[in-house]
């Protein structure tokens, strides 16, 4: 078991990550995550309010790792920004077609479902993949500015379109357990881009 409260409460939180990217939020069960975490039955309550901040908790967690992984690809040195965008697409594809396609990414996974059983657990959702949707603007728009990429719409709406088009993509590679929706999206990013 882990030596402070902050490294305890860490541990559930990266447990449930692991367990719920595989069988959602509401399959799963707190003593199963207790039990995956190496954390005392009914020692819960003592690091979360109820099921609901802990899936907050856990949500954003979730996306403090994402982003910073998001930014560690997007700012690798010596390449354009097309380039940046695209080692991002190629990673998010990789991390997606783990497991017969059924991914890593709690956003792909949780979405639907936790937007309509919790307010926080949304708006935890919202901020999360708004945060997702600046960085891919700000590095359109870089490329605009360093004419490695090209759109036809404003930077913003690019890459809303592009996630919202690359999230699809996952929930099909995910239903047909097939890499091939992300391969389709892989294309049409280019296109979207003038690659």
């Amino acid at each position: 078991m882990p030596g402070t409260q902050g490294d305890t409460r860490r541990s559930i939180l990266d447990a449930a990550q692991r367990i719920m990217s595989h069988k959602g939020f509401a399959a799963v069960g707190i003593n199963e995550v207790l039990s995956e975490a190496g954390v005392p039955k009914g020692s819960f309550y003592h690091y979360f309010n109820s099921k609901d901040a802990f899936g907050e908790a856990m949500m954003r967690s979730y996306f403090v790792d994402y982003l910073a992984d998001m930014d560690r690809i997007l700012t690798g040195p010596g390449l354009t920004s097309a380039e940046r965008l695209m080692n991002y697409w190629q990673s998010w594809r990789e991390t997606q077609s783990v497991d017969e396609c059924q991914g890593k990414c709690l956003a792909v996974k949780l979405g639907a479902e936790v937007a309509d059983l919790s307010e926080s657990m949304r708006l935890a959702l919202k901020e999360g993949t708004t945060g997702i949707v600046d960085r891919l603007e700000k590095v359109i728009t870089a490329g605009l500015e360093d004419g490695s990429i090209a759109v036809d719409d404003d930077a913003r709406t690019t890459a809303q379109a592009l996630y919202d088009m690359w999230l699809g993509g996952s929930v099909m590679a995910k239903i047909h357990r097939d890499i091939g929706p992300l391969d389709t999206t892989m294309t049409v990013t280019r296109r979207l881009l003038h690659l």
